[in-house]
């Protein structure tokens, strides 16, 4: 109903303006000309986006953006589905949750599989990173929603995937310096471009700040190096290279309601009091070769592997750790990972129509030291002290996969899809005691997702789909890493949960830049993974029931005269628990005690979600207004309290000049126009009540971009 009613009154609002309608649908010589948008990490080489029954968006990071680009979050900001919030905090990464898929993590990302230039930035287990995400080389970043998610495996709610630009020869290069409030500064430098046949693109960028908290100054370097080689013969080299150093960024923790209302700035005490800190350092390398097998095949092999090693201090007083079976209030993460991938597509016709089909699997291995220690020794509070914890642990996975896209008549195509992945997890305990007993063991989780669509093209402009699948989602490490029942060893009786998908969607694309995307969705989800309970620093995990998120989503591109462009996305999404269960809410607490009644919303999520930005551009001279409206958040899962919606309004502007040798802008931002108070993300289900990590007050941006020609 949603779908038709739109259609009408676009029809409508088309017919309105006989200028551009009425041409536009019943002449063939002035039908409108679509861009062409292929989104790669659909694994379709030659179908346009517009084409699949899929939720695709995709962002272009061009060097005229007004942004500080410290976050990812700025580019993921205003696009229907997705929820993508700063914390002020580099010890915790960008919240990133797509259609509720990935609410409840309280750090890194999970549920949803996130890539770099086709590496993954997902470990086996579903647990990812956004930091070494580098949006000073990058080219645009794509974003897949829906059931066709599922066919990249594990934790695949949605995907997210950044794309560095490859060099060509004469590209200028760039340097930009920006500066703000709090002594908040970044540089960043691209040098892009191509010699022969081979063609690079190297960024460099360092950001570092005083922090808008108490105790939240932090430092992030980030390189990417990506180069192209052309082989000849439909044979292409590209080669990835990519290091992140955050040496220490402090954690100012999460803030109680009545802490928020008095001073959103502050620091608890504990976290001065043990100086709460977080160290990431990562190095990686990846090498991507395609080879064209005659006219129509193409075999594309991807090798990767690195490293990741993180420190990370917690405010765990010792008394809990005087448990023999606790694992201490310091966390050191020693990760090595490494995969392969091949896969080979055919794009040809079958019963002459066109048709393209790709066949692959893809091994991937991430190999973890675990150490605890206490977060204390004698008096002394924040510093590494005796070892608590020691194990090995393992994770891979291995997937075979395949897909085809048919266009059975002229106004019909079908996308199909099926994924068979196991993932085997494995721990090795090398702190046995008296009082602490051997926690070795493994699991080994199997699932089939099969996935399916079809496409229909009323007219020349317009699309209309359907698709459905199934996905699951393990549980990860870190939720297998302590049992319900406070006893020691890991959690393997956790089970994946599986979701089955489906979506109604419309695209409409007409000319000048004119667009509007809905779709209706559902995901139901048996066995849903939940907090069991939260005490004593350690989070575990159980099986709940089911669950369900459904919504709609629309998005709206609108020239409205020469020089100006409105842009407005909206979400409303329901998510809910669909069974009842128990989970712990006192202290010391093993045996659940409070109830979650079926139809209690998931934490972390907004019910409604908005975003606008009206452009103007004039020669050389760009403004833009945006605003964003992000309904109430719950905290927990018993939906004891929840963080007020709130609305926000952002000024940008910028000059450029064209030099002899290059190109010059400046620009200026002002975020939180208002100066409003909110908070800007939760954390889930934390054990203090400290739920809240406020939004920052009124932020001035200013900086300097200079592009020159070689």
């Amino acid at each position: 109903m949603l779908l038709t009613c739109l259609a009408c009154a676009l029809a409508q609002a088309g017919a309105a303006a006989p200028d551009a309608a009425a041409s536009a649908v019943h002449a063939a010589a002035d039908a409108p000309t679509l861009d062409r948008v292929v989104v790669r990490a659909s694994r379709l080489r030659g179908v346009d986006a517009f084409e699949m029954p899929v939720s695709t968006a995709t962002v272009a990071l061009g060097e005229d953006d007004d942004r500080p680009g410290a976050d990812v979050s700025e580019a993921l900001g205003g696009l229907p589905g997705v929820l993508a919030r700063d914390r002020q905090n580099l010890a915790q990464d960008t919240q990133l949750s797509v259609r509720g898929f990935g609410a409840r993590a309280t750090f890194g990302v999970r549920g949803v599989r996130l890539y770099a230039d086709g590496i993954p930035a997902s470990m086996p287990d579903g647990q990812g990173q956004l930091s070494h995400f580098s949006l000073a080389g990058g080219d645009r970043i794509e974003v897949i929603r829906g059931p066709f998610s599922a066919l990249h495996g594990n934790s695949s709610g949605g995907v997210v995937q950044i794309w560095s630009a490859d060099g060509a020869a004469g590209d200028p290069w760039r340097v930009r310096a920006s500066a703000g409030g709090d002594d908040a500064r970044t540089v960043a430098a691209q040098l892009l471009g191509a010699g022969g046949p081979v063609g690079y693109n190297l960024a460099l960028s360092h950001h570092e700040t005083d922090g808008w908290r108490e105790h939240s100054a932090a430092r992030r370097d980030v390189a990417n190096l990506k180069l192209g080689i052309d082989l000849g013969e439909r044979r292409r080299l590209d080669l990835v290279a990519n290091w992140i150093d955050v040496p220490e960024a402090q954690d100012p923790l999460g803030l109680t309601a009545a802490q928020a209302r008095e001073n959103p700035r502050q620091a608890v005490a504990v976290a001065h009091q043990y100086d709460t800190r977080k160290s990431v350092r990562q190095q990686q390398l990846g090498a991507i070769y395609e080879h064209g097998l005659g006219a129509s095949q193409t075999l594309r092999v991807t090798a990767y592997g690195g490293g990741r090693d993180v420190e990370q201090f917690l405010p765990i007083p010792p008394g809990p750790q005087a448990s023999p079976l606790h694992a201490g209030g310091v966390i050191g993460l020693d990760n090595r990972y490494d995969g392969l991938d091949a896969r080979w597509s055919r794009e040809g016709a079958l019963a002459g129509r066109p048709f393209e089909a790709t066949v692959g699997a893809n091994r991937d291995c991430q190999r973890q030291h675990r150490r605890g220690w206490e977060n204390f020794s004698g008096e002394a509070l924040g510093v590494r002290g005796a070892l608590r914890r020691d194990e090995g642990n393992t994770v891979d996975n291995t997937d075979v996969y395949a897909q085809a896209w048919w266009r059975v008549a002229p106004r019909w195509s079908l996308l199909a899809g099926l994924r068979h992945s196991e993932v085997r997890f494995v721990s090795d305990d090398r702190y046995v005691t008296a009082a602490n007993p051997d926690d070795s063991g493994r699991v080994r989780y199997r699932q089939t997702a099969p996935v399916a669509g079809a496409s229909f093209a009323p007219r020349e402009d317009l699309r209309l789909y359907a698709s459905a699948g199934r996905g699951f989602e393990t549980p990860t490490f870190n939720e297998l890493s302590y049992r319900a029942d406070g006893g020691a060893g890991l959690a393997f009786d956790l089970q994946p949960a599986v979701s089955d998908n489906l979506e109604l969607g419309l695209k409409w694309r007409l000319g000048g830049g004119r667009a509007l995307e809905t779709a209706l969705f559902r995901a139901d989800t048996d066995d849903e993974i939940a907090v069991a309970r939260n005490t004593g620093g350690r989070s575990s995990f159980r099986n709940v029931g089911r669950a369900r998120r459904q919504g709609a989503e629309a998005l709206l591109a609108l020239p409205l005269a020469e020089g100006w462009d409105l842009r407005l996305a909206y979400t409303w999404l329901d998510a809910t628990f669909r069974s009842a269960y128990r989970v712990c809410r006192a202290a010391g607490c093993t045996v659940p005690d409070t109830e979650v009644p079926a139809g209690t919303r998931i934490p972390g999520l907004p019910e409604h979600q908005a975003s606008a930005r009206l452009q103007w551009r004039r020669g050389d001279w760009t403004t833009a207004l945006e605003g964003e409206a992000v309904g109430a958040v719950g905290v927990d899962d018993v939906g004891s309290e929840s963080a007020a919606g709130h609305a926000l309004f952002h000024l940008s502007a910028a000059r450029d000049w064209r030099l002899a040798a290059g190109a010059l802008r400046a620009f200026a931002r002002v975020d939180n126009l208002l100066d409003r108070r909110y908070i800007g993300s939760v954390i889930v289900n934390e054990g203090n009540g400290r739920y809240y990590e406020p939004g920052a007050d009124r932020r001035y941006t200013v900086g300097l971009q200079w592009t020159w020609d070689r």
